[in-house]
């Protein structure tokens, strides 16, 4: 028998999926370990094989998600990278773009460069925007930076040179030399991560795929030694931003593709559920411990994007809501992520104002209730008071709850000082928290020209359910779907996930003369290159073209299909209207007196199909309180305290409920509110539909 196993790591827990051979889905929860994520990992997966009965040598693949490279960049706890750029542009780091995330803060700093500018060094060549060399590189220069470098203890050397894009040579001479001087130190070279134009976002992709390059690298080869010591010898996988998982020797090469991996994998989960609940335009919530994620799935289809901004208050597409972190220009799943999750540290500023996050408090000490030596009263804290989690414990018995410890924190640190009741107070951290997640929704999809209207929102995570609810019904959106393992759900779309690779060329030509022949042999380049990377024959791999293109004078292009086959006049002149329908969708207008397009990039994704994701309907222990089937929960100063029926899965097979009542399982909450009525579709999926809601 063999079996793949998922595991997505967050900062508070660590969720584990696995399809049996019956076809039935199994899943486990517990503390992360934030000193050794792999110390859970592998804890979980050896008790998830025992419990299943599964010998370990029976295991083929282990699917991966975490958060090792975003936290590397949040905390600044990267490498020490330095920079080797073209004379000139030494300060490309600090200038930035000239965009201001915060229109009327004069006072506004931008984040400190990763690296600082003491470590970017410049050398002395020029290549122009054609690919000419107007100044050879001096190479005995570059060899005494390089000496330099190895005096400082560098451990990361991030390389990008002016128009390496289009003749890489320059660069690539670099960093050789380098890789000779310093053979232990991590070389990272812009025309590997990103050969595309924009001086600024092509030299912040490769200083954050540097950056984060030695301690991804470090953990990942950690996590497979220490599989391997426990007997769990496979193929260890791990997911990307852009939504597929690749081989984990494939992501230590640029480890910057798996920032964003953890929310990827409940995207694609929400996608391929969508597809078994013929529900093709949705929202996806995903809301753990830590931050709050969200993401479009429009026509059935996942949003992707290459604008992205990490390390910020949000992370999100940047178009729009840029500024506050670093660019990073690769491609990844339109998700927009707060830090606003079940353990966020609630806090009250000088105005005396409730603040939520972005200060986690993590697996250890965790929320105060949680009694693991928490002192600091957090979002599941002000829940429990509110009566929206089980008071005696959560995640099947795992974690212990006490309500008193979480009064206190909330008491003592919050409602004392603002005068306020402690369910009043409660209450309105649950709304300051709802606030802070409704920015990561509107990111995706008002900032994206969408109405929320339209969609459904699938709610997951360990503490999505417990506010989707209340988020739908403020964006006035009709139906929420709580799927079945939603507490585990991410490490359920790992499952769901394909084998996939995602690569561009610059490729810069006035669609007018397009080189149709060049553009063919540039797609065949890219084919190969997918298929080395994915180990695999090209026949195995289905490929979809895509290029990025623009009105001619804009700055800014979209990505959109180019379909298979011959290339030729008529293929580009419906590029050209794909680009234009994409145009309309997404600003409202389009060009209308005989508007000219570029080119500016090619690009193409390969993919490997995935198993599935066996039988949704799994059997999973109920986790309710043991004292009744139903308790006290407050739902607004209109409503007040109600006593609210605790309820599982089953209870909303055979007829629709009204609210408020509350669904309780092993790994996941829902509250269902009053005005709101909830039942269970033929997938496994509770549907909640909001009365009085347009």
């Amino acid at each position: 028998m063999n079996a793949r196993i998922a595991v997505d790591v967050g900062g508070t827990f660590t969720d584990l999926a696995y399809v049996g051979s019956d076809g039935e889905l199994r899943t486990h929860k517990l503390l992360s370990t934030p000193l050794d994520y792999s110390d859970a990992v592998v804890e979980g997966i050896i008790t998830l094989a025992d419990r299943e009965g599964l010998p370990l040598e029976s295991i083929d693949d282990v699917l991966h998600g975490c958060t090792v490279a975003t936290n590397a960049i949040v905390e600044h706890r990267g490498a020490k990278t330095a920079l080797v750029t073209t004379a000139g542009f030494r300060d490309v780091l600090e200038l930035r773009r000239i965009r201001v995330p915060r229109l009327y803060d004069p006072l506004y700093v931008k984040p400190e460069p990763l690296v600082p500018r003491r470590l970017c060094f410049e050398v002395n060549e020029r290549v122009d925007a054609n690919g000419e060399i107007i100044r050879p590189l001096d190479k005995a220069q570059v060899e005494r930076v390089a000496v330099k470098l190895a005096a400082m203890e560098i451990e990361a050397i991030a390389v990008c040179l002016l128009h390496s894009y289009v003749n890489p040579s320059h660069e690539q001479t670099v960093g050789h030399i380098l890789k000779n001087v310093l053979p232990n130190t991590y070389v990272t070279l812009s025309v590997d991560v990103l050969p595309q134009i924009r001086e600024y976002e092509r030299t912040s992709t490769t200083v954050v795929n540097a950056y984060v390059g030695p301690p991804v690298k470090r953990y990942l080869q950690s996590m497979i030694r220490q599989l391997n010591a426990s007997g769990i010898r496979c193929r260890f996988m791990v997911m990307q931003s852009s939504g597929g998982i690749l081989n984990a020797h494939e992501v230590t090469m640029t480890p910057a593709q798996i920032v964003e991996c953890g929310p990827a994998a409940g995207v694609i989960g929400a996608a391929r559920l969508g597809e078994l609940s013929q529900e093709s335009n949705l929202i996806s919530f995903d809301m753990g411990g830590t931050t709050a994620k969200a993401s479009m799935i429009e026509s059935g289809q996942i949003k992707i994007t290459d604008e992205y901004d990490v390390g910020g208050r949000i992370s999100s597409p940047s178009r729009l809501t840029g500024g506050y972190g670093y660019a990073l220009k690769l491609p990844a799943i339109d998700i927009s992520e707060v830090g606003a999750g079940g353990g966020s540290i609630v806090w009250l500023d000088k105005a005396g104002s409730i603040k939520v996050g972005p200060e986690s408090a993590g697996a250890v000490p965790g929320p105060a209730c949680y009694g693991f030596g928490g002192q600091r009263p957090t979002v599941t804290d002000a829940n429990t008071l509110l009566g929206y989690i089980n008071p005696e414990s959560i995640a099947g018995g795992a974690v212990p709850i006490d309500r008193e410890l979480a009064a206190r924190a909330v008491q003592t640190q919050i409602a004392q000082p603002l005068g306020k009741s402690l369910v009043e107070t409660a209450f309105g951290i649950h709304r300051v928290a709802n606030a802070n997640m409704m920015r990561a929704i509107k990111a995706v999809t008002t900032n994206r020209g969408r109405d929320p209207r339209d969609f459904t929102m699938i709610a997951f995570g360990g503490s999505g359910g417990v506010h989707a609810v209340a988020l739908a019904r403020e964006l006035r959106i009709q139906r929420v779907l709580f799927p079945p393992a939603a507490g585990v759900f991410s490490a359920l779309g790992l499952l769901a996930s394909d084998s996939s690779v995602n690569i561009t060329q610059n490729f810069r030509h006035d669609t007018a003369n397009w080189p149709v022949e060049l553009a063919g042999s540039t797609y065949e380049m890219l084919q190969q290159r997918i298929a080395e990377r994915l180990q695999r024959p090209m026949a195995e791999i289905d490929f979809q073209r895509y290029v990025d293109i623009r009105y001619v004078g804009q700055a800014y292009e979209l990505s959109v299909p180019f379909r298979n086959g011959p290339i030729g006049v008529e293929a580009v002149r419906q590029v050209e209207q794909n680009f234009e329908s994409e145009h309309q969708r997404c600003y409202g207008h389009a060009a209308t007196d005989d508007p000219r397009f570029e080119t500016v990039n090619l690009r193409m994704i390969g993919t490997i199909g995935s198993a599935g994701i066996g039988n949704l309907r799994a059997s999973q222990p109920e986790n309710r309180s043991s004292q009744s089937d139903s308790r006290s929960a407050y739902f607004g100063p209109n409503d007040g305290l109600i006593t609210t029926s605790i309820l599982s899965r089953s209870d909303l097979t055979e007829h629709p409920l009204s609210g408020p009542f509350i669904v309780e399982e092993t790994e996941a909450t829902l509250v269902v509110p009053p005005d709101a009525r909830g039942h269970c579709d033929a997938v496994g999926n509770i549907v909640i539909e909001l009365m009085d809601v347009s």
